[in-house]
């Protein structure tokens, strides 16, 4: 099976966790579930309006699903059950969602996967409070299903979960200061880079791959090293959105070329660009940069200093060396098996995707 057909099978699974935990009608018995017997009374339409809706119009739209993939065949390559852990599969992909919904108010983004996004479409109050619900929403396979896990791998999930988000804080708040121009911006370093992104990006992906893990009875190595593959191919997954972000091949469009530019954005990149370029157009870059600027003609100016000194070839480059590295530690702790390749391929798909 093709990796495009694993995450397009996959999809239909995850979106029925996620609707099994929150129905997109609310009803009465399923918030007595969530937030027990009330003591006055529930007003499902509150919740409805100001929750069920905003979210799941965010996941209407789609996405990868790629997360939930990764952990189906790291629970098939462990010879973990499905069955027993596929509720877990929502916990990264509603975290992901919530991120998103964020996102889009920090960056004061208009459009997501095509459409207004949630702030613009409901308000801010409604898409902040939806956002952050989200995070806590996603953790009821472990809130109420006590009885099929024990109480130490509980309590080392709920470990897991909370040190990743605790990551992803810092990831989103150094991506913040950077594209604001904040934290001396102008001289990040590759590492201090691809440490932002390890956490920004690829803390959802080992929180998957840590999970899957150790729901499927994984040793501490295994769950170690399954985790930082997993943070590889998130980190090498954000260098080539960056990347298709000024490919026309991967731009819809809805986003419009070099959109990153008008937020400023500090990719790697922007960074070995201007490491290596010329006084000239280091400063030029650094401009348009800091103008955040819509105008195509500028986005294309800076895109055009960013191919003159090798950017794209070197950043491909640098998500493929991540994940081979990664691997390495992988190919040791998984027993040769048929998930085991299709998890290497499934590696090699999301850094050389052109969508």
């Amino acid at each position: 099976m093709e990796i495009k057909e694993i995450m397009k099978s996959t999809a239909p699974l995850v979106d029925a966790v996620m609707e099994r935990h929150l129905p997109r009608e609310p009803t009465h018995e399923h918030l007595n579930r969530v937030f027990g017997v009330p003591r006055y009374a529930y007003n499902k339409e509150a919740i409805r309006k100001a929750f069920t809706e905003p979210v799941w119009d965010m996941l209407y739209r789609g996405g990868k699903r790629w997360r939930p993939a990764l952990f189906l065949l790291l629970v098939e390559a462990f010879g973990g059950d499905p069955k027993r852990v596929n509720d877990f599969v929502m916990i990264p992909e509603m975290v992901h969602n919530g991120t998103l919904i964020h996102d889009d108010i920090e960056d004061s983004s208009e459009l997501r996967r095509g459409q207004p996004c949630t702030h613009i479409k409901y308000g801010v109050d409604i898409a902040v409070n939806a956002g952050s619900t989200m995070f806590y929403w996603s953790l009821l396979p472990l809130v109420k299903n006590t009885a099929s896990l024990s109480p130490d791998v509980r309590a080392r999930a709920y470990d897991i979960y909370a040190q990743e988000m605790l990551n992803l804080g810092y990831g989103q708040a150094a991506d913040i200061a950077w594209h604001r121009g904040m934290a001396n911006a102008d001289a990040i370093t590759e590492d201090e880079y691809l440490q932002m992104c390890a956490y920004k990006t690829g803390t959802l992906a080992r929180m998957s791959a840590r999970l899957a893990a150790l729901l499927s009875g994984a040793t501490d190595e295994q769950i170690e090293a399954v985790g930082k593959f997993a943070e590889a191919i998130g980190v090498a997954f954000q260098i080539q959105d960056d990347i298709l972000n000024i490919t026309p091949s991967g731009v819809s469009e809805a986003k419009g070329l070099g959109e990153d530019m008008t937020e400023g954005k500090r990719s790697l990149l922007v960074i070995h660009t201007l490491k290596h370029a010329d006084t000239k157009d280091r400063e030029r870059l650094l401009e348009i940069l800091g103008a955040h600027t819509s105008d195509q003609e500028l986005r294309n100016e800076a895109i055009g200093i960013i191919r003159r000194y090798g950017a794209i070839e070197y950043c491909r480059g640098k998500a493929r060396e991540l994940v081979e590295d990664a691997w390495a530690d992988v190919d040791g702790v998984l027993q040769p098996s048929d998930a085991k390749e299709k998890l290497r391929a499934f590696a090699a798909y999301l850094i050389e995707r052109d969508v």
